[in-house]
C-alpha cells in the first residue's frame, strides 16, 4: 500500500458539513492500491456507546488518486474518527497521528476530530442557484429599442464590431426581447456592467450609482429587474470593484491634484504624478490598462463607497446576485465585509467570483458562493473543441476538479463554455454544430448552473473580442433554429431531472475510448446513461447497465441491455441521452 499517496485533514473539501446534520468525510489513496476503506467513527465524549463503522465509497478517480467518501450524520453533531484501509494483502489503521499496523492502545489524543457541526458554517450557496440556467448578455450588444439613446456615430445594427464602435445596444432591448429568453427556458440573466463609463464595454466604471445613459435610467433597470421576476428570471450584475474608470471622480480628482488630493489613498500609487512609462502606469491598475486604475479595498472610505453600491442595487433595484470581475486581486477581507452586508439584506443573493485557477480559499462560506469555472471551461474545450486530451483524461480531468470542493461548492459553479473574453463556441468548434451540441449537452448534464453566452443558442460565431461581440441577431431566417431547439430541449431536461442537476455522477471510465464517453446521472427517483461519439465516424458504443429496459429520450424509442450491457450505434459527434424504466 502506497502510503505517502494517502491523504485527509479535518478542513475545505474533506472533512466538512454538507447540510446541518450531515458531514462529508473524504480520503484520496493511490489509484487502484486500495480495495476497501471504513470509516470508524464516534462522538468523542461516549466513544463507547456511539462508535459506528461506515464503509466508504470510491466515488471519483482521476490519473494518479481514487477519491473516497462516507456521509455520515453524528447524533450530537460530534465526530471523531480513524479510517481502516484494506487492500488484499495489508490493513492500515490511518488517524491524525499518522499510519499504524495496529490500533495503538490511548487512541484518545490520535483520532481526527470535527469538533462541532455549527449551523453558521455550514457553506451554503442559495438553493436556487444549482437550478439556475444563466444567459450572459452583453448590454451594448444585445437589443436597440431606443433609438433616442443612441450614442453618437453609432453604427447600424449587425456591422462588424471594433473595440471602439457602438451599435447602441440598450436595457429597454433586452425587455423588448424577453419572450426570446423565456421560450428559450433561461431562468438567470447575468449582465455585463450596465453603470455608467466611457467605453462600449463598460468596465471602466465613471459612476457606480447610475446606469449608462447609453442603456437608460436607473428607472429602466428597475422596470427590467421588474418585468424578470414576473417570468422566474433573476438578475445578476457585474461589480466591478477590484479597479474604475479614468472618469471616475476621485481619480480624476487625484489626476489634478496629485497626493494632495484628498482621494489620494483611494488608489494604489506607486511614483507621483500618475504617469506612464514605457507602457507601464505609476499607479496599480488592472493589466496595465491606464483607463482602469486599482481601487485601494483597505482604504476605509473606499470600503463605504463600494459597499454602498452593493447595498443600493439590491435594496433600490432587488438584483438576485453580484457577479465579482477580478476577484481574486481583491482582498480577502474586503470580500467578507461584503459578503456581511449583502446576505445581511438577502441570504439568497448569489455571489459570483471571477477566478481562473483553484478557488478554495474564497469558497469556505465567509466569502463567495461559487466561482467562474474555468477549470470546467478548459476541460470540456480541451475534449470536445481542441481535440487535445481522450475521454481517459477529460474524465480524469472533471473527477479531479469535482474532489477539489465540498459537493454543495460543486453544485452551485457557474459553468461557462464562452463569454465576452472568449472565442465563440461554434468557432472554437470549427463551425461543427453537432460537436458544439456534445459540449453543450455535458454541460447541461453536469453539477453547477450552466450558463450560454448570447447568440451561442442560434449559432452566431466570432473569433477574441472584438469578433465575439457581435450584435445580437433577430431575424428568424437568420438564426438557426435547430440549434435554438436542442438548447431549448436540454434546458427542459435538466429542468425536469433533479438527477441532472444534483444526481450522482459517475463515469464509465473502462467503457470510455479515445473518442467514446459513457456517463450516469442518478437519484433515487431518475438513472440516466449518456453516450457521446466525439469523432467524425460512426461506432458503436457499450454502457454498463443496471436496469434491462431504456427510454431514448431523443427518438423515444426504447433501448434493451442484453447481460447488463447496452450497445448503442452513435452517428459522427451523435450523443443518446437513456432514461431508466423502472
Amino acid at each position: 500500500m502506497h502510503l505517502e499517496a494517502i491523504y485527509h485533514r479535518v478542513t475545505q473539501n474533506w472533512a466538512y458539513a454538507y447540510d446541518e446534520k450531515t458531514l462529508h468525510i473524504r480520503i484520496r489513496t493511490k489509484k487502484s492500491d486500495v480495495a476497501r476503506i471504513d470509516l470508524n467513527c464516534a462522538d468523542k465524549y461516549k466513544k463507547e456507546i456511539t462508535t459506528s463503522v461506515v464503509p466508504m465509497v470510491k466515488w471519483a478517480s482521476d490519473n494518479l488518486f481514487d477519491y473516497w467518501e462516507a456521509a455520515v450524520q453524528p447524533p450530537y453533531r460530534r465526530l471523531v474518527y480513524y479510517f481502516i484501509l484494506q487492500s488484499d494483502d495489508q490493513t492500515v489503521y490511518f488517524m491524525e497521528k499518522g499510519f499504524f499496523d495496529t490500533l495503538p492502545d490511548n487512541m484518545d489524543d490520535g483520532l481526527f476530530d470535527f469538533p462541532f457541526l455549527n449551523p453558521a458554517d455550514v457553506i451554503s450557496p442559495p438553493q436556487w442557484v444549482k437550478d439556475a440556467v444563466f444567459y450572459q448578455i452583453f448590454p451594448e450588444r444585445f437589443g436597440n429599442s431606443d433609438a433616442s439613446l443612441n450614442p453618437p456615430g453609432v453604427e447600424p445594427w449587425g456591422g462588424v464590431p471594433t473595440r471602439l464602435n457602438y451599435f447602441g445596444g440598450d436595457l429597454q432591448g433586452v425587455i423588448d426581447h424577453l419572450d426570446h429568453l423565456s421560450s428559450l427556458g433561461v431562468n438567470a440573466i447575468y449582465f455585463n456592467p450596465i453603470f455608467e463609463a466611457t467605453t462600449n464595454h463598460k468596465y471602466d466604471t465613471k459612476d457606480y450609482l447610475k446606469i449608462d445613459p447609453q442603456f437608460g435610467t436607473n428607472e429602466t433597470f428597475k422596470k427590467l429587474v421588474a418585468a424578470c421576476h414576473e417570468r422566474g428570471i433573476r438578475v445578476m450584475l457585474d461589480a466591478v470593484f477590484n479597479h474604475c474608470g479614468h472618469a471616475f471622480p476621485p481619480f480624476v480628482d487625484v489626476k489634478e491634484k496629485g497626493k494632495d488630493s484628498k482621494y489620494a489613498d483611494w488608489f494604489h500609487v506607486r511614483e507621483w504624478p500618475l504617469t506612464v512609462v514605457d507602457g507601464i502606469p505609476t499607479y496599480d491598475t488592472f493589466s496595465f490598462e491606464p483607463i482602469m486604475p486599482k481601487l485601494n479595498t483597505e482604504n476605509p472610505e473606499v470600503k463605504e463607497y463600494l459597499l454602498k453600491v452593493a447595498r443600493y442595487w439590491i435594496e433600490e433595484a432587488g438584483i438576485d446576485g453580484w457577479r465579482l470581475d477580478v476577484a481574486n486581486e481583491v482582498d480577502h477581507k474586503f470580500w467578507r465585509e461584503f459578503r456581511n452586508v449583502v446576505k445581511g439584506i438577502d441570504p439568497d443573493i448569489f455571489i459570483l467570483g471571477e477566478i481562473f485557477h483553484d478557488s478554495i480559499p474564497w469558497l469556505q462560506g465567509d466569502q463567495f458562493d461559487a466561482v467562474m469555472n474555468y477549470p470546467f471551461t478548459n476541460a470540456v474545450l480541451d475534449f470536445f473543441a481542441y481535440n487535445r486530451i481522450d475521454a481517459a483524461q477529460f474524465t480524469n480531468n472533471i473527477n479531479s476538479q469535482l474532489a477539489g470542493y465540498p459537493r454543495q461548492i460543486n453544485e452551485a459553479a457557474f459553468n461557462l463554455l464562452g463569454s465576452h473574453d472568449t472565442i465563440r463556441l461554434l468557432t472554437l468548434c470549427g463551425g461543427n454544430k453537432n460537436l458544439m451540441k456534445l459540449a453543450s449537452l455535458f454541460q447541461f448534464t453536469f453539477f453547477g448552473s450552466p450558463c450560454i453566452y448570447y447568440g451561442d443558442e442560434i449559432g452566431i460565431d466570432g473569433e477574441l473580442d472584438p469578433l465575439n461581440r457581435r450584435c445580437m441577431e433577430w431575424d428568424p431566417a437568420n438564426q438557426d433554429q435547430d440549434l435554438f431547439s436542442f438548447f431549448q430541449r436540454s434546458i427542459a431536461l435538466r429542468k425536469q431531472y433533479e438527477a441532472l442537476r444534483t444526481g450522482t455522477l459517475k463515469f464509465q471510465q473502462d467503457r470510455c475510448t479515445d473518442k467514446t464517453l459513457v456517463y450516469e446521472r442518478f437519484d433515487e427517483q431518475d438513472h440516466f446513461i449518456i453516450l457521446m461519439n466525439n469523432s467524425d465516424a460512426s461506432i458503436t458504443c457499450k454502457a454498463a447497465a443496471s436496469e434491462s429496459s431504456w427510454n431514448d429520450i431523443e427518438s423515444g424509442s426504447t433501448v434493451l441491455a442484453q447481460q447488463g450491457q447496452l450497445t448503442v450505434e452513435l452517428p459522427a459527434f451523435g450523443y443518446a441521452i437513456l432514461h431508466a424504466v423502472k
